[in-house]
């Protein structure tokens, strides 16, 4: 089992940045996947940006393809998600998920952090 903790969420106006932070405790040798996932009022959760254990696959949702860059610190057990050029729409709880032997970083995780709130300001 694999706790997640998530911080960095706040109020921004549009155009800008925020970078949320993520982290691990628990099984946290294994090689899991990472990955980030955002729910917004009366939308269903979908996936934002995934990552391989080494860093070395990255995918992402087409909204935040060229906006959103997420990356991990395996000796920190850390993932995060650099967030430029911030729109209303990307309003949402983020919450961020934790997942072994994936086919796909797009799903399959299976741990979940209680998430944190971003808000973006027109």
């Amino acid at each position: 089992q694999v706790q997640l903790v998530e911080s960095g969420g706040g109020l921004v106006q549009a155009g800008g940045s925020l970078r949320l932070s993520c982290a691990a405790s628990g099984r946290t040798f294994s090689r899991y996947g990472l990955g980030w996932f955002r729910q917004a009022p009366g939308q269903e959760r979908e996936f934002v940006a995934g990552i391989s254990w080494s860093g070395g696959n990255t995918v992402y949702a087409d909204s935040v393809k060229g906006r959103f860059t997420i990356s991990r610190d395996n000796a920190k057990n850390m993932v995060y998600l650099q967030m430029n050029s911030l729109k209303p729409e990307d309003t949402a709880v983020y919450y961020c998920g934790a997942g072994e032997r994936q086919v796909s970083l797009r799903y399959g995780y299976t741990s979940w952090g209680q998430g944190t709130q971003v808000t973006v300001s027109s």
